[in-house]
């Protein structure tokens, strides 16, 4: 297999990585490419496209907090050529590495007065909202750049446990459109289990939410804590039918999927195991010799 068709093979596994895991999955294409600097150079696309879609979490330099990279926090590409990333929590820019996955060179961008007051109230009452109910969640809201009246608010939350051989990560985004006096947004859970098997969960949910004229009419901190509790009663309940899924999938599904007891209705004991089936042949073996 030629070099291109392997990087290409190689991306596709590391786009398809579960939360967590995508180190162990480069690790593990490197044997395919035999070829490092190869690697690097050719599966960066696929790395930048990974990052932004999973709303990959970065340290931002001179702050103690995290922000998220996604294609709302990227910033128009510069006359130099180079991409940069904004955290509008500091208000900084920085450039990212996709392969480290570290930000370097933090500079200062200053926010647009319009649209500023609301999207800060929202960042309080999100970062509010984070500490209630995601022990370790990132988040950052955006100011759209086509109007002050859009605001982009994203969320993610990984939890990864080797150990116990499971990884989970929850990502959700959410646009504040105060034309249309609209919240639309999504929820995505990818959740991978891996001992003695391999199973994962992919779900996405789509959200719409009306605002109200109260809502409109507000002050910016009373309209982003409305708008926040909202979003936080739409996740409560999606979180809520995942749990009556789970059940009754523990409770229906699986069991359905196999006999609950042998044709004879009585439950098997797994001691005896061995001498069942050495009774069946010594039964076999008289009912043969019966019939000579």
């Amino acid at each position: 297999m030629e070099t291109s068709a392997r990087i290409e093979a190689a991306s596709g596994f590391l786009l398809q990585s579960p939360p967590g895991e995508i180190n162990d999955v480069l690790n593990d294409v490197r044997n395919i490419i035999s070829d490092d600097d190869s690697l690097q150079d050719g599966v960066l696309p696929a790395l930048r496209e990974y990052n932004l879609e999973q709303f990959i979490t970065v340290d931002v330099p001179g702050t103690e907090h995290q922000s998220i990279i996604s294609e709302s926090a990227r910033i128009p590409t510069s006359d130099d050529g180079e991409e940069r990333w904004l955290d509008p929590r500091s208000k900084t820019s920085f450039a990212f590495n996709h392969l480290t996955l570290e930000a370097s060179d933090p500079q200062t961008v200053e926010p647009d007065e319009n649209s500023e007051p609301l999207r800060a109230a929202l960042e309080k009452s999100t970062l509010s909202y984070l500490t209630a109910h995601f022990h370790d969640g990132v988040f950052s809201v955006f100011a759209s750049r086509d109007s002050a009246n859009v605001f982009v608010l994203q969320v993610v939350a990984n939890k990864y446990n080797p150990p116990n051989f499971w990884s989970g990560r929850w990502r959700s985004e959410y646009i504040i459109n105060l034309d249309d006096n609209t919240v639309k947004g999504k929820i995505l859970v990818n959740v991978h289990y891996y001992e003695q098997g391999n199973v994962q969960l992919s779900t996405k949910h789509a959200i719409s939410i009306p605002l109200t004229s109260a809502i409109m009419s507000s002050q910016p901190s009373t309209a982003a804590s409305k708008i926040l509790a909202l979003i936080e009663t739409e996740e409560s309940n999606y979180q809520s039918s995942l749990n009556d899924t789970y059940h009754e999938m523990s409770e229906k599904t699986f069991k359905s999927l196999r006999r609950a007891l042998p044709m004879t209705r009585q439950k098997l004991d797994w001691d005896k195991v061995l001498g069942y089936k050495l009774g069946a042949e010594l039964s076999s073996s008289k009912g043969n010799f019966g019939s000579s």
